[in-house]
């Protein structure tokens, strides 16, 4: 039975989460359809672009991100206490950027501007929405899904009715989905490096890195200045990525613990841990992702004996 998600993500609640929205109808978001021949690779750029745009807009900080060739995943923290400091104009102006008037002039973005200032309950209710996760994932996907169908001359869903959400519940979850979305073309086989990951949020770090942000403490790579504090610098974050992958590559044969990056050691001592923690953000947790007290506080929260995880997350406790 389907819980419904406001039980677990209250609407406006700060965190950390993992999403991903997956198509229908063996539809392609992007890549080239094995079937057709027809490539549908520039969509691509919709998607990276979309998302950059929310990212001004909403109470968002983006941490990672990935465009696949039938889903995407993003990893974001939301935090209401942003959108708390902006003026009306602050909010109205936020939302005409999202949805311009469909004479997409200055004069009609300033006419509807207005008009939202004339509306302070209207306004309120916006402001809401700019720190909300699913007002965040729908103004991503719908825009996606009508320039798909409008491209396939079709109608109906393009998307899954429901995306999926993960609650990280602290830094080290966070940072393990970071490594987990970042790594997903290169366990997929379209990628051999991370720099030749395309429209991936670590590829988009390290092409505008110069030699000095390498060892800046890494940052979100758009959207609000976080106050989470992953503790790493953008060099130590990507040999971890590295390193996190030769673990992961299927048939490829794992390095030696030694070789271990030093940053994993604020993270996890066992190595071999670190990447079954990796690698169960796909499929050994569902809604929540952290240790095994959060998971029980979660489940007594909504009623629940059981959460999926809490096996997994007693394992990783015990190995300590």
């Amino acid at each position: 039975m389907t819980t419904a998600r406001t039980l677990w993500i209250p609407p406006g609640s700060a965190g950390a989460y993992h999403c991903v929205q997956r198509c229908v109808r063996r539809a392609f978001l992007c890549g080239e359809d094995r079937y057709s021949g027809q490539s549908f690779e520039h969509r691509k750029d919709w998607v990276e672009a979309r998302m950059l745009l929310l990212a001004e807009c909403f109470a968002v900080a983006i941490h990672a991100y990935a465009v696949m060739s039938n889903h995407l995943h993003v990893v974001l923290q939301l935090d209401p206490a942003w959108q708390a400091t902006w003026t009306d104009v602050d909010v109205a102006q936020r939302w005409v950027r999202l949805f311009p008037p469909r004479s997409d002039s200055e004069a009609a973005r300033a006419s509807k501007r207005d008009l939202l200032l004339q509306q302070p309950e209207r306004l309120a209710l916006l402001r809401a929405r700019l720190a909300d996760l699913s007002w965040f994932m729908k103004c991503l996907a719908e825009p996606i899904a009508r320039a798909a169908n409008a491209e396939d001359s079709c109608k109906g869903r393009f998307w899954e009715g429901r995306f999926k959400a993960q609650v990280l519940c602290d830094e080290r979850a966070l940072l393990a989905a970071m490594a987990y979305v970042d790594l997903n073309p290169i366990r997929a086989g379209m990628a051999r490096s991370l720099e030749r990951s395309d429209y991936t949020s670590i590829q988009h770090r390290v092409r505008r890195a110069d030699d000095n942000a390498l060892d800046r403490p890494l940052r979100p790579v758009a959207g609000q200045a976080s106050r989470i504090h992953l503790g790493l610098s953008l060099r130590a974050y990507v040999g971890l990525v590295e390193w996190t992958g030769k673990q992961l590559r299927p048939g490829k044969r794992r390095a030696l613990a030694h070789s271990a990056p030093s940053a994993l050691a604020k993270l996890d001592a066992n190595p071999e841990r670190w990447a079954s923690r990796v690698k169960a953000i796909g499929s050994g947790y569902w809604r929540l992702v952290g240790n095994a007290e959060d998971l029980a506080e979660a489940a007594r929260r909504l009623g629940q004996a059981w959460l999926k995880g809490m096996g997994l997350a007693r394992q990783l406790s015990a190995a300590n």
